[in-house]
């Protein structure tokens, strides 16, 4: 297992709606793997692979003592909202606001070896899986945010400060990195 380079905000990845994994292979097994670790090392609550680099719908998730991964996730919401809570991403280092998300998700896909899950959660599991959807459909948290908040969250990405956030948080993140996953396997 290797831990990943996570892509900041400003790479077009982000922004690309992944692709439906069609290969349960040995590839998909050690990237989820990979994932996971990285998600372990820098403490988040959830990745999805299009933050490492990879435009798979895949996401590795660990809330409380819920954690595993899912692969080309469907979602189903609930028609009611939770609380607003403040979400950040790590790969938008150093930016949180509050957002709104659906109480509860019913969550259908596939686990590495292709074998089908179905997840159910409430509160912070919910919120988790809806990000990390929207990272498989290249959405950002920002996009989520109400008016005020977005325009304060756009400006600090504007401002010169945050390119040293940004950096600082890639150097120290760089420091555990091991080796890539797909080098010339095409993802």
């Amino acid at each position: 297992m290797a831990i990943l380079g996570i892509r900041i905000i400003g790479d077009p990845v982000l922004r690309t709606p992944a692709q439906e994994v069609t290969d349960f292979g040995p590839e998909l097994q050690k990237l989820v793997e990979d994932m996971d670790q990285t998600m372990e090392n820098v403490t988040g609550a959830g990745l999805a692979a299009p933050q490492v680099g990879v435009s798979l719908r895949v996401f590795t998730y660990q809330i409380g003592e819920e954690r595993g991964h899912i692969v080309n996730p469907v979602l189903e919401l609930s028609d009611d909202y939770q609380d607003d809570q403040v979400e950040g991403c790590l790969s938008i280092p150093g930016i949180a606001a509050p957002v709104r998300r659906r109480r509860h998700v019913k969550a259908t896909g596939f686990d590495k070896f292709g074998k089908p899950v179905e997840i159910e959660g409430s509160d912070m599991l919910a919120r988790c899986f809806q990000h990390e959807t929207d990272h498989l459909d290249g959405i950002l948290f920002l996009d989520r945010l109400e008016p005020e908040e977005k325009k304060a969250a756009w400006r600090t990405l504007r401002a010169n400060n945050y390119s040293q956030t940004a950096n600082a948080t890639v150097k120290k993140r760089s420091g555990a990195l091991g080796s890539s996953f797909g080098a010339g396997l095409g993802f």
